[in-house]
């Protein structure tokens, strides 16, 4: 998250910082402060910080009577350990964890919330300066600015698959010391084997009856561990905000190359199961028409970053919460909703559009139509495989696996791609040549670049079911063939005044050319560099 704030009168105009200082939780926040909290253009030190939090806290009480403050926490931590101190000069110590507030467990009054900080900060500030050391500010209006720039460089720490298994490894596999549950007669947290889910499944972005916002139970949890460890003398993970929240540093997190599959008695492929409620006494119950789809849900793991891409609210099958009808437990959201929801992003839909906004995809997809695409039944087939007769679900899982994996041997079956021969290898385009001649094409070279970005996608090899799929993205609207209509064969040379969708040939070519390079990152010919496609004229003519 990279944000540019400016403060005045008293408002936080900044948006989508809430996530420090929403909750009132300022994280290791106010350790023994060293410089003011004032940020501008002529102090690029504090620039694309990830260690900058809003001390605003005292919302919870009323307006604010001045700005509030931007505090640099990684700056002040590095300065007290100078000292030979740590988290503990600032964070009170708790019955388990240290408090995130600054030199309390909680926010009693606005009155003594308020001398907390006015007092220590500024005292521990004074004392600094008796000792002749670099300090911070004293005065208010050095850390209440009324106009500041401040540059935040803030990405949110996630556990994908690769650092789950550094994690799981350093435990040895006793996932108890960070999974647990709550057991609501004894009101006491346990261990529950073989029942491990994402800690968002009950932590949510703010806190809820007893259980604390994701942000507090990570915080805690997280930096305790990693203090424990680095106490015992061993490898431990960050304790500063930039080690897990900077980009940079981000980048430089060690992850293996080879990750164990993660196991929770997922199936390797099985088939998507729908859910109906049982129909009233009496009334037959109805028939499902949709054919079934196999899916390869092993296959899934690899590209999905952590369990939680699909399974959001619960490590279980879809259909438990969104059934055919809708659910309360599913907020109402169909089974053919939660799986078809285009601009979402936990569909199956969804997740493939965003892969299709890649580079390599982008050239052919951007320009396609949703309803073209989805509302198909050539895409429908490519997950609903159609059978000649109806598949009954097998009973077993053995049975189901088998037949699931069967279903998607069928479906990977494609055909050759087209024979080289029958690719022209150079296309003249010189139907509207005027003050400029005829482009010569290099066809079949970008065929076969086309063709060999995409030739390791799993998504594509499903989807390109012909070997004429990929033909389609510039020879569009008309049926799958190896010599397909010209151009010229719909787009005449001026506008269709009666279907506004379909452009004059002129700008028909610009258009597909110039989109697709855009999209791809197809840095030349510059698409505003007329000659870098064809030379210019000498003799223009108007009758050709």
């Amino acid at each position: 998250m990279r944000i540019s704030a400016r403060m005045g009168k008293g408002l936080n105009q900044i948006k989508g910082f809430g996530l420090w200082a929403a909750s009132g939780l300022i994280l290791i926040a106010l350790v023994t402060g060293l410089t003011s909290a004032r940020t501008s253009a002529s102090a690029p030190e504090a620039d694309k910080r990830a260690d900058a939090i809003l001390i605003d806290g005292l919302k919870a009480f009323g307006p604010l009577e001045r700005p509030p403050v931007y505090f640099f926490h990684d700056r002040h931590t590095e300065a007290v350990a100078k000292q030979g101190k740590d988290c503990l000069a600032c964070h009170p110590k708790g019955e388990k964890y240290l408090s995130l507030k600054y030199r309390r467990a909680a926010d009693v009054d606005k009155t003594t919330a308020m001398a907390v900080y006015h007092d220590d900060c500024i005292a521990c500030h004074v004392d600094y300066r008796k000792r002749d050391i670099r300090s911070g500010p004293v005065t208010c209006g050095e850390c209440h600015v009324a106009e500041a720039e401040v540059l935040i460089e803030h990405n949110p720490m996630g556990m994908d698959a690769a650092l789950h298994h550094r994690h799981a490894k350093a435990a040895d596999n006793e996932c108890r010391h960070c999974h647990h549950a709550y057991n609501a007669e004894t009101q006491q947290l346990y261990y529950a084997k073989g029942e491990e889910g994402s800690c968002r499944y009950c932590h949510k972005e703010q806190t809820e009856e007893n259980r604390s916002a994701f942000q507090t139970a990570a915080h805690r949890g997280c930096i305790a561990c990693h203090r424990a460890k680095r106490a015992q003398k061993e490898i431990s993970g960050p304790i500063d905000c930039g080690g897990c929240h900077d980009p940079q540093r981000q980048a430089l997190i060690s992850r293996p190359e080879q990750v164990p599959r993660l196991k929770r008695n997922q199936p390797d492929k099985t088939l998507v199961k729908a859910h109906r409620s049982e129909p009233p006494a009496g009334e037959p119950k109805t028939i499902d028409r949709m054919a079934v789809v196999p899916f390869d849900h092993q296959q899934h793991e690899k590209v999905g970053g952590n369990c939680r891409t699909c399974h959001h609210a619960a490590l279980s099958a879809c259909v438990k919460c969104h059934t055919l009808e809708g659910d309360p437990d599913g907020d109402q959201v169909k089974l053919a909703q939660a799986m078809h929801q285009a601009d979402s992003e936990r569909s199956c839909v969804g997740c493939h559009n965003r892969k299709k906004a890649r580079p390599e995809c982008a050239g052919c997809h951007a320009a396609m139509p949703a309803q073209r695409v989805w509302a198909s039944e050539t895409a429908c087939r490519v997950c609903h495989i159609p059978q000649e007769a109806p598949v009954q679900r097998p009973s077993d899982d053995e049975s189901l696996r088998a037949l699931a994996a069967a279903m998607i041997y069928q479906r990977r079956q494609q055909e050759a791609p087209p024979d080289q021969n029958d690719i022209p290898e150079t296309v003249t385009i010189g139907h509207l040549k005027d003050a400029y001649e005829a482009v010569r094409m290099p066809h079949r070279r970008i065929y076969n670049r086309m063709a060999e970005m995409i030739r390791d996608d799993n998504l594509a090899a499903v989807f390109h079911t012909a070997p004429t799929t990929l033909c389609q993205g510039c020879h569009h609207n008309s049926p799958s063939s190896l010599k397909p209509p010209q151009c010229g064969s719909c787009h005449g040379r001026t506008s269709d005044a009666l279907n506004l969708t379909r452009p004059g040939l002129m700008a028909a070519f610009h258009e597909q050319c110039m989109q697709c390079h855009e999209r791809m990152g197809i840095e030349k010919p510059a698409k505003r560099e007329c000659r870098a496609c064809h030379a210019e004229r000498a003799n223009p003519r108007h009758d050709d």
